[in-house]
């Protein structure tokens, strides 16, 4: 879609470090250069003042990821394009049937009236709930694994979504302020919400994460 687009060696293309490498390699074969943006810590997709902060003479579009079931903010970044001439191109995720979408949001609901001692997702804006990221508060990093290997040997699965945020990457490594990205890579934790999940199965993952929850600090 960049090469269609006539995106290519001088281009930057802006996208976000917070995800999978293969937005910045995509953008790298195309032969143009990836530029950084911070995310909005609610969706975790690209921020909209961020992008347009990111935006030089040289910026030919931006790649918009819609992150874990909710979408980025798609009419402020249409406008941050328009403003700029610049491409927005969208990468979706892969939606699932509206009735396992359905069970996927009764299970987070559930999860959002138990849990306590982590900060649940803000399920606004039509979130489907491909993944259920919670965020482990405390200071960063060891607090997050140390919770996550607790959960695992209590049987509950649970994985971090982003380990290294693209920007740390060495074959991409910028001197870029992400604070949002760092903080996101450091505190989030995907819990299951699959649909075939029974409610006892349910119960044990409330139950093991409140047993954890009370040893760190509350969530705001």
């Amino acid at each position: 879609m960049l090469r269609a687009a006539g995106v290519g060696v001088g281009d930057e293309v802006v996208v976000p470090a917070f995800g999978n490498v293969e937005v910045a390699e995509a953008v790298a074969l195309a032969g143009a250069l990836p530029v950084f943006a911070d995310i909005d810590p609610v969706t975790y997709c690209l921020d909209p003042s961020a992008v347009e902060a990111a935006v030089t003479p040289q910026t030919a579009a931006v790649v918009v990821v819609h992150r874990f079931g909710r979408r980025a903010d798609i009419t402020r970044l249409h406008e941050v394009g328009q403003r700029h001439g610049l491409l927005v191109l969208e990468q979706g995720e892969s939606e699932a049937p509206y009735d396992e979408i359905a069970q996927r949001r009764e299970r987070a609901a559930y999860l959002d009236a138990k849990l306590k001692g982590v900060s649940t997702p803000d399920g606004g804006d039509g979130h489907t709930f491909q993944q259920y990221v919670v965020r482990v508060p405390g200071n960063g990093r060891p607090d997050r694994d140390a919770f996550a290997r607790a959960l695992r040997a209590r049987g509950v699965e649970c994985r971090v979504p982003v380990k290294t945020p693209v920007h740390r990457l060495p074959e991409f490594r910028r001197c870029v302020a992400l604070p949002e990205t760092e903080r996101a890579a450091d505190e989030t934790l995907a819990l299951p919400v699959d649909a075939s999940l029974t409610k006892r199965e349910m119960q044990r993952i409330v139950s093991a994460c409140n047993a954890l929850g009370g040893l760190l600090q509350p969530a705001f």
